[in-house]
């Protein structure tokens, strides 16, 4: 997967994997271009302290990872 600066920029942000250990809520668009760049950034709305990261399903696994 790739992200981009911005819409309809060649420059190529780096992705850095980190180990999670807080669970955050993010507002975003599933808009992804023909090169699988996603359309819009996501936006950061609050930490979900009354999760934990067990909580939270893997990205690709559950019931809406086929969705859309």
């Amino acid at each position: 997967m790739r992200f981009t600066a911005a819409w309809g920029s060649r420059d190529v942000l780096d992705v850095v994997l980190v180990r999670p250990n807080l669970v955050a809520e993010v507002s975003a668009d599933r808009a992804v271009d023909h090169a699988g760049v996603f359309r819009r950034p996501l936006r950061f709305k609050r930490l979900r302290l009354d999760m934990g990261v067990e909580d939270v399903p893997r990205s690709g696994v559950g019931p809406g990872a086929a969705a859309g």
